[in-house]
């Protein structure tokens, strides 16, 4: 099996700062919306962080959105994405820079600027190897989201 953990470390009122680790390892940081208690508030649609728990990833799923960018036919338009994310569908781990790319989404890059990431597309394609590799291999892919 393949784990991968992200650390929530810098919740601010309109992003959220993570680490992202593969196999006990620092892979690069993370990006996400608001972290918001959802057992006493409401999903604010596009503008909440996923919640903290463990999720399957998959990578057979397709894409409408990046399958028709041109910058994403090395990959076919599959983007990794979770499952069983209770409020949530659609949960994708993609590049971005900032929280208005995220849409509830888990953005991957360095946290070299204040509340966003850069070399996005870099680090997402480092990844995406890492997680199509042991999907070939029919590894189960797990990830846990974990505040701290």
């Amino acid at each position: 099996m393949l784990k991968l953990l992200v650390t929530r470390n810098w919740k601010k009122p309109d992003y959220t700062i993570g680490r992202l680790f593969v196999r006990e390892e620092f892979f690069c940081n993370t990006l996400e919306d608001t972290v918001r208690d959802l057992t006493k508030t409401k999903k604010v649609a596009g503008k909440t962080a996923i919640p903290a728990g463990v999720y399957e990833v998959t990578m057979n799923i397709i894409s409408p959105k990046y399958s028709k960018k041109s910058a994403y036919k090395w990959c076919g338009g599959r983007m990794p994405r979770l499952l069983g994310v209770p409020q949530f569908e659609g949960v994708l781990i993609h590049p971005g820079n900032s929280a208005t790319d995220t849409e509830g989404c888990l953005l991957v890059g360095e946290n070299k600027v204040k509340g966003g990431l850069v070399n996005s597309q870099k680090t997402f394609r480092r990844l995406w190897t890492i997680l199509e590799e042991a999907h070939r291999k029919g590894e189960r892919i797990e990830i846990e989201i974990r505040n701290q």
